[in-house]
């Protein structure tokens, strides 16, 4: 018995150690005096300097991040409204519509990126900011169509209307109703989609020109050559997801404490009273 529950234990260490033990070399190696990426020879933050004073790498941030945010928002708008939609629409159309957009999620990416390249150059498109902020919602669509649509599913077909026959606009029904039975549908599409964006690198090089470059783009040219900066930016990155992270599972915990303290300071009176 107790080797079949070791196994299992040594196994998921095993999982754990494979994925997390390069991404904490890349972060001890990203604070080395040199460019060794296997003699640790001291510690140093000449690669956080390099980094901070390099226009081209600041830029390229600047760039994922903006088209991340923009193609996420513009994304989940389109995802969301589609979604609902589709929980109106005839059966045949909404089996057509929801087998169109499994395409895009089940293509290869190279497939998706030749595909959009063809199309800008066939528009006469100047490949740039624009050309990559419009593939990123094309290809981030589909994953908050996937996310929000099953939460539309469960929701009572009835609900808008019951809203509206209360006094509630259109508006009002589906901001005030309809959208905060979905926020967890469209809390994961958002997730998803500012990941996918921010981690592209296939459909982003294809369809970028006129020195246009996110980060992926970046690292993709410098790993031609040993470059510890990258391991300085990787370490940057992983400690704004951690503390991302931190912050959303612990800033939840501690506002469910608060108003549990504050529901026990209530009925401690009033037991007070009644005794």
């Amino acid at each position: 018995m107790k080797k079949k529950k070791i196994a299992p234990v040594i196994y998921i260490i095993l999982c754990f150690i494979f994925l997390y033990l390069p991404i904490v070399v890349t972060m001890v190696y990203s604070f080395n005096s040199s460019k060794s990426l296997t003699k640790f020879e001291s510690f140093s933050l000449r690669w956080y300097e390099n980094l901070f004073s390099n226009g081209e790498i600041m830029n390229a941030v600047y760039v994922s991040v903006t088209i991340a945010l923009l193609a996420t928002a513009i994304s989940t708008i389109l995802g969301t409204i589609t979604a609902i939609g589709l929980s109106k629409s005839r059966k045949v159309l909404k089996e057509v519509i929801i087998n169109v957009n499994n395409i895009p999620i089940m293509n290869p990416d190279i497939v998706t990126a030749i595909g959009l390249m063809i199309l800008f150059s066939s528009m006469k498109m100047e490949k740039g900011y624009l050309t990559m902020l419009l593939a990123h919602v094309a290809f981030c669509t589909p994953y908050v169509i996937t996310s929000v649509y099953p939460k539309v599913r469960n929701l009572d077909p009835n609900l808008a209307n019951a809203a509206m026959d209360l006094g509630a606009t259109p508006f009002q029904a589906l901001t005030k109703v309809i959208l905060p039975m979905l926020k967890e549908g469209i809390f994961a599409g958002v997730l998803l989609a500012f990941t996918m964006s921010f981690d592209d690198f296939v459909i982003s090089y294809f369809v970028t020109g006129n020195g246009v470059s996110n980060i992926s783009i970046i690292v993709y040219n410098m790993t031609k050559r040993t470059n510890p900066t990258i391991n300085a930016l990787s370490t940057l990155v992983i400690l704004v997801i951690v503390i991302t992270l931190v912050v959303i599972n612990v800033i939840p915990i501690m506002v469910r404490k608060k108003r549990e303290r504050k529901a026990i300071l209530i009925e401690k009176p009033q037991e007070l009273k009644e005794e």
